[in-house]
């Protein structure tokens, strides 16, 4: 079997990835990284530098957009949703409306089917109510 040898964080994307973070998901983004450190250190970084120090990091789209955007997806996708929830209460902390969160999720109806646009909105209440 090959060793393996340990790759260097870059701090630089490591350091904008958790402002981002931070300021998108507040403790339930650094909770979901720190749940992954005993097994998977690797993806907790690879969430915090690639995901949102690239990523959603990036200027084009404001953080409100961008969340928008990921609940829209997550929504889609189905099946995501501890994710979506922690994405819904990031479009809160960005400055999306209910309203917006909700219409946003609606729109699934049309794209994705009633049976996703029905469990995203079933997330969304659950998420409102812990709010």
């Amino acid at each position: 079997m090959r060793e393996t040898k340990e790759v260097p964080v870059d701090e630089g994307r490591f350091a904008r990835g958790e402002t981002v973070l931070n300021e998108v998901t507040r403790a339930s983004g650094r909770a979901v990284v720190e749940g992954l450190r005993d097994i998977s250190p690797e993806l907790g970084d690879f969430i915090v530098e690639f995901s949102y120090g690239d990523v959603i990091g990036r200027p084009g789209l404001s953080l409100r957009q961008r969340e928008l955007a990921t609940i829209a997806m997550l929504g889609a996708m189905g099946g995501c949703e501890p994710q979506l929830s922690v994405h819904i209460q990031g479009s809160l902390n960005v400055g999306c409306t209910k309203t917006e969160i909700v219409e946003t999720l609606l729109q699934l109806c049309v794209y994705a089917g009633f049976p996703k646009a029905i469990n995203a909105i079933n997330c969304a209440k659950k998420t409102f109510a812990e709010v």
